[in-house]
């Protein structure tokens, strides 16, 4: 008897956790925390395809995997997705970027609206449905079910939105390979009536609302927070902006520096002139008289060192015009 059978070595031998078969074009291995065969091959148009071959066994896994390379590799030359994913999981993907999307690229106002469009109305009706079963009948069918469910016919910028949300969750798709050149994508329609402006306040209640805001303003300092008052204060001075220069409330009127402010003149006249950007771009609003001593409350409100309107504007102040005198916004 030979001195190894009666002494087998202690020492484990090395497992094969990879090997290759169809002349290297096909690659088996198997991951550190798994038993199972994974197989991986590129593609005959440049991309590469990995997936389980669900086995622990090399023999069925070799012929699982080519099994897999052969269907792949059809699916690939007539044109079909190669993966299959349901759309709600390619929009929760979508939501979940929008999330941790940086600032600037969209507004937390916009990035706001497509996670809603995904959430409330794309997910619930596609949800189901995988990116090869998206035809146009079914989009212009989601278009009769959302009528039921907002209980109206959309206004045409609330279809865009909804159409924007759609096509940025079926280009995740595109890049997944779950849509490819050769499919037909579906179109979701944008037809609805444009939005139409809000009525525009009446002499008489523009009138009638600045002779209340002085009062409304006067009670707040008693009975009241500092903070309270500043508020109020804040607000009387922001109404008085708007009403004088027509500008929309937002971020486009909130975000306006003293060092915009300019004095523009014609025909002899000086008018008040305002730099503002926003979604209609980067403009000039020329406001009414008015609202020059309007400007004169709140920059002896602040606390600025220039007295007047004219002093600030020569100074180019690079302040907010509506802040706290503590020069915040937070209300």
């Amino acid at each position: 008897m030979k001195l190894a059978q009666l002494f087998p070595s202690s020492a484990k031998k090395t497992e094969t956790r990879q090997r290759s078969i169809c002349d290297g074009r096909i690659r088996l291995f198997r991951r550190p925390d798994s038993q199972r065969w994974q197989c991986r091959f590129r593609l005959d148009n440049g991309t590469w395809h990995q997936v389980t071959t669900g086995t622990a066994f090399i023999d069925q896994a070799e012929t699982r995997a080519r099994a897999i390379y052969e269907t792949i590799r059809l699916r690939v030359s007539n044109d079909l997705a190669v993966r299959t994913k349901l759309f709600r999981r390619v929009a929760a993907e979508e939501v979940e970027a929008l999330r941790h999307a940086r600032s600037g690229r969209l507004t937390k106002q916009t990035t706001g609206d497509y996670i809603f469009v995904i959430e409330r109305y794309l997910t619930p009706f596609f949800g189901r449905y995988p990116f090869t079963e998206l035809t146009q009948e079914l989009v212009d069918e989601f278009a009769r079910w959302r009528i039921s469910e907002m209980e109206r016919e959309p206004k045409y910028y609330t279809q865009r939105h909804h159409a924007s949300a759609f096509n940025r969750v079926l280009r995740r798709a595109k890049t997944q390979g779950l849509i490819t050149f050769g499919m037909a994508v579906p179109v979701m329609r944008v037809a609805g009536e444009r939005g139409e402006a809000r009525p525009s306040f009446s002499q008489q209640k523009i009138d009638h609302l600045l002779g209340f805001m002085p009062a409304w303003v006067a009670q707040a300092r008693s009975g009241r927070t500092k903070r309270f008052y500043e508020m109020k204060m804040l607000c009387w001075h922001y109404v008085e902006f708007l009403l004088y220069t027509g500008i929309r409330a937002g971020t486009e009127s909130k975000m306006i520096r003293w060092r915009n402010l300019q004095w523009h003149h014609a025909d002899g006249r000086r008018y008040l002139r305002v730099w503002v950007s926003g979604k209609t771009g980067p403009r000039y609003l020329i406001a009414r008289d008015a609202l020059v001593p309007s400007f004169e409350r709140p920059i002896t409100w602040q606390g600025h060192a220039p007295a007047n309107l004219a002093e600030m504007i020569a100074a180019g102040v690079d302040r907010r015009i509506f802040t706290m005198p503590a020069g915040d916004q937070r209300t």
